[in-house]
């Protein structure tokens, strides 16, 4: 009898140690799992709130379309003022003004075209990509939408939004966790998940992670 007990205990033992060691464990591992995809996945964001901005700087909109906003990445250019010379003191001190500099070829100025591609992210940059989220063993896109709205004062403003669910971006961690990040980010009113930009109020294109 004496024999069992200790047999009893002992595995007894060995089951609480085991819960105690992954009510521990899991919630760290769930945190590490957690950092290494919202970086990645803030990181897309950027990239994607980078292109909508370019696209508004041509078009002066954003755009709700994936389609749209790659080809203008891959095909489109923007507009750059190139710059050869300056105003130098003594020009100053006499009066000239930069029209007038430029006006008797004292100065350059002059608007060229570049890609966005290149210039923006960089010719190696797989913009086709843009649209996934970066999760692995997994294909899920980003959702994205554009519209203008009125401010109080009455000025119409371009806005976007970009953004993916928690469900998504910690898929296949443990469920639980996921659960109770995104209870309690709704209870504190914000969107749970990831997003850059929004729809119902200009936030200056911000991300939630800001």
């Amino acid at each position: 009898m004496k024999t069992v007990i200790q047999i009893v205990l002992v595995a007894l033992v060995i089951t609480l140690s085991y819960f105690l060691y992954t009510s521990v464990e899991k919630p760290l591992d769930f945190e590490e799992a957690k950092k290494e995809r919202y970086d990645a996945t803030i990181e897309r964001l950027k990239d994607i709130r980078k292109a909508e901005i370019e696209y508004k700087n041509v078009h002066g909109k954003f755009t709700g379309s994936w389609d749209t906003l790659i080809n203008f990445v891959k095909t489109g250019e923007i507009p750059l003022v190139r710059k050869i010379g300056m105003l130098t003191d003594s020009m100053v001190e006499a009066g000239w003004t930069e029209k007038q500099a430029l006006k008797e070829g004292k100065i350059i100025r002059d608007t060229i075209y570049v890609s966005v591609l290149d210039t923006i992210f960089g010719k190696d940059f797989k913009i086709d990509d843009i649209k996934f989220v970066p999760v692995k063993d997994t294909v899920a896109m980003f959702q994205l939408g554009a519209g203008v709205i009125v401010t109080g004062s009455g000025i119409k403003v371009p806005v976007f939004e970009a953004k993916v669910h928690n469900n998504t971006v910690l898929v296949n961690l443990e469920k639980q966790l996921i659960i109770n990040l995104n209870e309690s980010r709704r209870t504190n009113g914000k969107y749970p998940g990831l997003k850059v930009g929004s729809l119902e109020e200009a936030n200056n294109n911000a991300g939630n992670w800001e």
